[in-house]
């Protein structure tokens, strides 16, 4: 890593470690239907909701249904489904070596080895990554990001962020992924081959999450249930599922007590 680069990483860490603080979230005035109302704002998570709020209705009233979304649905129609596959897996395997630190940076000697070894064979038996060779002799992908490197080392993830056609981010997923962006082979990239990753990835991302439209569209608040959603998915990302089962585990272990309790209850009773 160059000394500009570490100097930015250390400025990211700075920027998430001050920014994870702001717990209080302002009201806010906005106008409607000529009338001036006050919508209280009280998710600690979300302090810049008036904000974000206008940047999600852009994204999703104008810039979807008009750009994103008609773009996504020729793609997919058009483009074959061995193509398809081909051209996600290239763009997936340049993120392997990332994928390798982010998982030696939490402790995960063998996903991160895992992670490396995919990105050797995918990039020469599977054609520069368009065949996920590794997968077909059972080497699962191991995907972490440097963003949930962070969550696993304690930082928070700082205010809630909409961005203007990219969605739902954080101050620290956001400042993960610009790390990420300096790993090795994606710093070689040139600019077509960028841009081709990053259209590929979105067009992607966009077709898996038509089937859900109709719950996004059902929903009372769509803001609210994308960013819930959004937060749910994130820590299931950095406990790595586990918290749930915890959670579950703990439920568990209280009905099992609640149990041996009234059965000692009973024997004791028929003793008497």
């Amino acid at each position: 890593m160059s000394v500009q680069n570490k100097s930015s990483f250390f400025f990211i860490l700075l920027l998430i470690a001050s920014l994870s603080g702001c717990a209080t979230a302002p009201d806010t005035n906005r106008v409607a239907d000529g009338a001036e109302t006050t919508q209280n704002y009280s998710d600690p998570k979300d302090p810049f909701e008036a904000v974000n709020r206008e940047i999600w209705e852009f994204n999703w009233e104008v810039l979807d249904a008009y750009l994103i979304r008609p773009v996504t649905v020729g793609y997919v129609e058009v483009m074959p489904q061995f193509a398809r596959t081909g051209l996600s897996n290239a763009a997936e395997n340049l993120e392997e070596p990332g994928n390798f630190f982010n998982n030696l940076l939490q402790g995960k000697v063998a996903p991160g080895m895992d992670s490396l070894l995919r990105f050797i064979l995918n990039s020469t038996v599977g054609l520069l990554g368009t065949i996920d060779v590794a997968a077909k002799l059972g080497i699962p992908q191991q995907e972490e990001n440097f963003g949930e490197v962070l969550g696993v080392w304690g930082l928070q993830t700082g205010p809630y962020l909409m961005i203007p056609a990219r969605g739902p981010s954080d101050v620290r997923s956001l400042s993960g992924s610009i790390v990420d962006g300096m790993y090795y082979p994606l710093t070689i990239l040139d600019t077509n081959l960028a841009i081709a990753r990053f259209v590929i990835k979105g067009l992607e991302a966009r077709a898996s999450l038509i089937p859900q439209e109709e719950q996004l569209k059902q929903a009372v608040d769509d803001y609210a249930f994308v960013k819930n959603a959004y937060f749910e998915n994130l820590q299931f990302k950095v406990t790595d599922g586990k918290s749930g089962d915890q959670n579950l585990e703990e439920d568990e272990l209280e009905d099992f007590e609640e149990f041996e309790s009234l059965l000692e209850d009973y024997e004791t009773d028929l003793e008497n």
